[in-house]
């Protein structure tokens, strides 16, 4: 390339031709070095609100051109061949009205910034679209909801196998291991997005694994049949079973239908802690476990990569040794990622949140409900809503397998693990909420409060609305023959379908109401003050509508309001210590 080509010729700078013109506040062109010149400075880096000569118009000055940097100040146009020469500095003469320095810089600012728009929107759609390529996505087989809904509470299942894909993890997990469910846990947020549960669900937990209609690769259908009494984690991976299995297994066993599946893998860990620049983690030992590779003193470590892969896999150095006490490791550093995920410093950090996009739609495998960057987003931000003071994790309440001599594997504890599930079925959270909930949950509560009117005083009629067939018939002959409210009447089929099971009753009817309501084991939130109805005898009567949550005659229908005593648990936003 010439001297020309370079912009400098002749030891003239293109850039020298421009000088600022005191009278219009202007730069201007300079036609010759030997023209009449006015006494003004030399040329200096125009301020961000003057329309500066740029390297752009040093090019255009030569004849020659390089691609445009978006957004750089551009020097008016050349004056075209022919066109009446313009006053040089200094010398006096009507000149055409231009637009003020304000105007200008704002036309120039507006193109410039209207390019980047156009251009970083292209960057984006591209991006996205990259993203959009990076995520992997399996078949829900129909054991899901159909995906989480914005106005609804949301399960996620999330789903950690051991397989052993992937640089550097062959020295993990299993051998051969199709990917079995090694880490299970159902995230539950609450409708209100005010709280949120994460319980985790042992892998060696005797279950019953039910038939999994399953979606084989060339698109047909295969039922892999069930297994009775088996661990958890073959729902996953044995037989050919993919995560849907492993989404009815859940259902199975907790009454809650998910409405999605993540699952991770190693790389998972590695990469996602990278991309954040690491996790905090305390330890109150020193730690060293060959098996997993794990070497920390005791104290607080930013761990990541490798080493946070050792650690959430590491359970001979820590507790009892086992699975259940590497759950509350892992419990301990999922609770530090929610942290660093929440951080200013990573949410304000563009390389972060690009390396978080690469490192997540990389790792994770989900279903065909949420198999788009779009999706993802959506369901980012409602769990973006949530206050990590309260999101809780729990473990699901198991006990030693009675039936085995050596203890390999845990049972539920029947006793407590019923409590644990309803509490999420119910949208009921672990943790004390803001003090408006507490309010109103004590308005409602107050309706069971008072004098209770005797069970033959009790006019009722019964209606079905979504309990199995038959339903409002054995209520009536249980609430008719063993408690002895004679004054009730079945009134057959409501004309819409209830989640849960009401009881409306008049301001008169009060004393009635709480007397149902103990009998039946409603709630204060079943309880809807309202008006009464005239029954088949011509005189006011209470309706109970039975709704889907209904079980059968003589069943409580009160939800648990708290967790039971022993259930292990613990919040996001507080730092424990591995012991």
């Amino acid at each position: 390339m010439d001297a020309q080509g370079r912009g400098r010729a002749d030891d003239i700078d293109p850039a020298d031709q421009w000088v600022l013109n005191p009278n219009t506040g202007e730069y201007e062109m300079r036609l010759g070095p030997s023209a009449p010149q006015s006494g003004v400075p030399a040329p200096r880096r125009p301020r961000a609100s003057e329309a500066a000569p740029s390297a752009r118009g040093r090019r255009e000055a030569s004849g020659r051109s390089r691609p445009e940097t978006p957004g750089r100040a551009v020097p008016p146009p050349r004056r075209r061949r022919g066109a009446p020469e313009e006053p040089l500095p200094g010398r006096r003469g009507r000149r055409p009205a231009k637009a003020s320095k304000s105007k200008k810089a704002l036309l120039w600012t507006g193109g410039a910034m209207a390019f980047v728009l156009v251009a970083g929107a292209g960057a984006a759609y591209f991006y996205i679209e990259h993203l959009n390529g990076n995520i992997a996505s399996v078949s829900d087989d129909g054991a899901s909801t159909g995906g989480f809904q914005k106005d609804k509470a949301i399960n996620i299942l999330l789903i950690g196998t051991d397989k052993r894909t992937g640089k550097g993890n062959d020295s993990y997990g299993d051998a051969g291991s199709a990917g079995h469910a090694d880490t299970t846990i159902l995230l539950h947020v609450s409708k209100d997005r005010s709280n949120a549960t994460a319980l985790s669900i042992p892998r060696d937990l005797i279950v019953d694994v039910p038939d999994c209609p399953t979606t084989q690769e060339d698109g047909t259908q295969k039922i892999i049949p069930g297994t009775q009494q088996a661990r958890f984690n073959t729902s996953l991976g044995q037989d050919g079973r993919t995560p849907s299995c492993t989404m009815r297994t859940v259902t199975e066993l907790t009454g809650v239908k998910p409405d999605n599946f993540m699952v991770a893998d190693f790389n998972a860990v590695k990469t996602l802690t990278s991309a954040v620049g690491g996790v905090e983690v305390c330890l109150g030992k020193d730690i060293d476990d060959p098996d997993s590779h794990l070497k920390l003193s005791k104290g607080t470590h930013t761990i990541e990569g490798e080493q946070a892969l050792a650690f959430v896999r590491t359970r001979h150095a820590v507790g009892f040794g086992g699975d259940l006490s590497r759950i509350g490791l892992q419990q301990q550093f999922l609770s530090a990622l929610m942290r660093k995920l929440k951080d200013n410093d990573t949410l304000t950090s563009p390389s972060k949140m690009l390396d978080l996009a690469e490192a997540g739609t990389k790792a994770l495998t989900v279903d065909s409900q949420l198999d788009s960057i779009g999706k993802l987003k959506d369901l980012g931000l409602e769990l973006g809503k949530l206050n990590t003071k309260n999101l809780t994790f729990a473990t699901t309440p198991v006990i030693d397998n009675p039936a085995e001599k050596v203890k390999t594997t845990v049972v539920l504890n029947e006793s407590t693990a019923p409590q644990v599930f309803d509490m999420i079925k119910n949208d009921v959270s672990f943790t004390a909420v803001k003090e408006q909930k507490k309010k109103e949950a004590a308005a409602v509560a107050a309706r069971l409060k008072g004098t209770k009117a005797p069970a033959s005083e009790v006019r009722v009629r019964i209606l079905n609305g979504g309990a199995v067939a038959g339903s409002a018939q054995e209520t009536l002959t249980w609430l008719q023959n063993e408690e002895g409210v004679a004054k009730s009447e079945n009134a057959g089929n409501a004309p819409a379908s209830l989640s849960k099971t009401t009881l409306e009753y008049a301001p008169d009817q009060a004393a009635q109401a709480r007397r149902l309501a103990d009998i039946m084991g409603l709630s204060g939130s079943a309880m809807k003050p309202g008006k009464s109805v005239t029954n088949s005898q011509g005189v006011p009567a209470m309706t109970l509508t039975l709704g889907k949550d209904f079980e059968g005659a003589g069943v409580s229908l009160t939800a648990p309001t708290k967790a039971p005593e022993g259930v292990q648990k613990s919040t996001a936003d507080k730092v424990e210590c591995a012991k």
